[in-house]
């Protein structure tokens, strides 16, 4: 069975119910899933993991959360070659660069994503929700 954290942040709700939904594509596929606030994540934790979905939000001037996930981010991407990574996340304004930068930093440090990312303009929808769970099952 494979193992798959799902390592988020959020600060509305709404980046949690993505990674809810992101919990439940795993076991629906036969996985075993473990929500894992960021604060809680390190470097050590990887390797107790076949896969790993992180999921923040765009803050500020659309970047990763600044006080709790992008600090721990900057601690564990070095640990994360060869393992199946997802990202995703969710926005109230702007056009996605938050993710885009994410997903670039990911290529910088060697981070080859199992599956394209997903994100949400404020709380997922149907279609958001649905792509949380394919995105879940994909790291199965």
């Amino acid at each position: 069975m494979s193992k798959v954290a799902v390592v988020y942040w959020s600060q509305t709700g709404n980046t949690e119910a993505m990674a809810n939904a992101v919990a439940e594509g795993i076991t629906s596929a036969g996985g075993e899933a473990a929500l894992i606030n960021a604060g809680d994540f390190d470097p050590g934790a990887v390797t107790e993991y076949d896969a790993i979905a992180f999921g923040c939000p765009s803050m500020g001037v659309e970047v990763l959360e600044e006080s709790v996930f992008q600090p721990m981010w900057d601690e564990v991407k070095g640990s994360l070659a060869g393992k199946k990574i997802a990202l995703f996340g969710s926005y109230g304004w702007g056009d996605g660069a938050w993710m885009r930068d994410w997903e670039e930093d990911c290529k910088s440090a060697g981070i080859e994503l199992a599956t394209e990312s997903v994100m949400a303009n404020e709380a997922p929808g149907d279609d958001e929700t649905k792509e949380c769970k394919e995105l879940g099952k994909a790291l199965v």
